[in-house]
């Protein structure tokens, strides 16, 4: 097949929006495909819904003033992720006279055969076709090589901290999940007892999901060598070491919750235990905070919603550890004894989901 010159190639708009677990995936893609990319920042209004969900095709749910321009050359090509975007990238096609192909990473709100591709994962109830495409976890941008070097970048200011590393990664609210500080004490518990069996540091990362409240919990309990990065604290002059404690980590500890940090750790080829933040089964109703409005509109689209509008993250989670990827936290003790043998076959492939939809989109063209 003759290969495109580089003024051949499609063009492609990537919509970003204000979730960073989804522009993380939307630019993953982009960057496999290495086709020419524009980004566009697309910022929703606070009542963006009602004319979403009404008029489906439409921007009055977004702030054009502040968003982006949108307007001709229409792009060949458009990546978007979240609600908040679909009816903006539908709203192009439509202006570009059907011409321009949609990607939507996730699970869509519109029908599915209003995209040409969709990149999905387990958590979400879509049946795999020729227009859906399950990838086992969402996609990124880590590569080993970028990890290494952030490494190999830190390490002199960390060389006063024992090894190994194990890299904690941790998250907070999100959908049925409610952080708790009594949560972010089991975990830092947990934490202490795989420390106290292999010995070295904690080198522990939130994220701006991670409630004050669980930061203060986590760093109170913990009683091993740790050091910590907290988004509420953080100072601006200072680089996020996130990428650093990705290369350097000997084993991850990861809350359960967070899609994007599970897949970051688990395509890296280290041990891999996850922290389960849920409640527990058949407790839910017993504790006030599932009352809130995200756990409970969760709860009530589970049980009444259709099943493609379903969103289940334990899918992934039971999928790692089924698949020999991760283990259950309160396990790492009895594992690290028998030597993490079960760890030895993993591998590392961060790009291979990315790689995949990338092929699926080059056959759209």
């Amino acid at each position: 097949m003759q290969r495109r010159t580089p003024s051949q190639e499609p063009r492609v708009w990537c919509l970003l929006g204000r979730k960073a677990g989804d522009n993380t995936q939307v630019l993953a893609l982009a960057d496999a495909l290495g086709w020419p990319m524009e980004r566009k920042t697309i910022l929703a209004r606070g009542w963006e819904l009602l004319p979403h969900l009404m008029l489906r095709v439409t921007l009055l749910g977004i702030d054009q003033q502040a968003s982006s321009p949108l307007s001709p050359p229409w792009p060949d090509l458009v990546i978007s992720a979240g609600r908040r975007n679909e009816p903006v990238a539908r709203w192009i096609k439509q202006q570009s006279g059907g011409r321009t192909k949609l990607v939507h990473l996730g699970r869509p709100w519109a029908p599915v055969e209003s995209y040409d591709l969709i990149v999905s994962t387990p958590q979400y109830f879509l049946t795999p076709g020729p227009t859906v495409l399950i990838n086992p976890l969402p996609l990124h941008q880590f590569t080993r090589a970028g990890v290494d070097h952030a490494a190999q970048e830190a390490a002199p200011a960390l060389a006063h901290l024992p090894r190994p590393y194990t890299t904690v990664l941790i998250g907070g609210d999100s959908g049925p999940f409610v952080f708790t500080p009594q949560k972010g004490q089991l975990l830092a518990q947990g934490v202490n007892r795989l420390l106290h069996q292999t010995g070295g540091t904690a080198l522990i990362s939130g994220s701006p999901r991670t409630p004050r409240a669980v930061a203060e919990a986590v760093s109170a309990t913990l009683d091993v060598s740790a050091q910590c990065y907290w988004w509420h604290d953080r100072d601006p002059a200072t680089p996020n070491p996130y990428a650093a404690y990705l290369g350097l980590a000997d084993r991850f500890v990861v809350t359960g919750e967070s899609m994007s940090m599970l897949a970051e750790a688990s395509s890296l080829g280290r041990p891999l235990y996850i922290f389960d933040p849920g409640d527990a089964p058949g407790a839910w109703g017993s504790h006030p905070h599932n009352f809130r409005p995200k756990p409970l509109s969760h709860a009530l689209a589970m049980r009444f919603a259709p099943r493609r509008m379903r969103r289940d993250v334990s899918r992934i989670q039971q999928a790692l550890v089924q698949a020999g990827h991760a283990r259950w936290l309160p396990e790492a003790p009895q594992l690290i004894a028998e030597g993490e043998t079960w760890a030895k076959k993993m591998r590392s492939d961060p790009s291979v989901g990315a790689q995949i939809a990338a092929e699926r989109i080059r056959a759209l063209f």
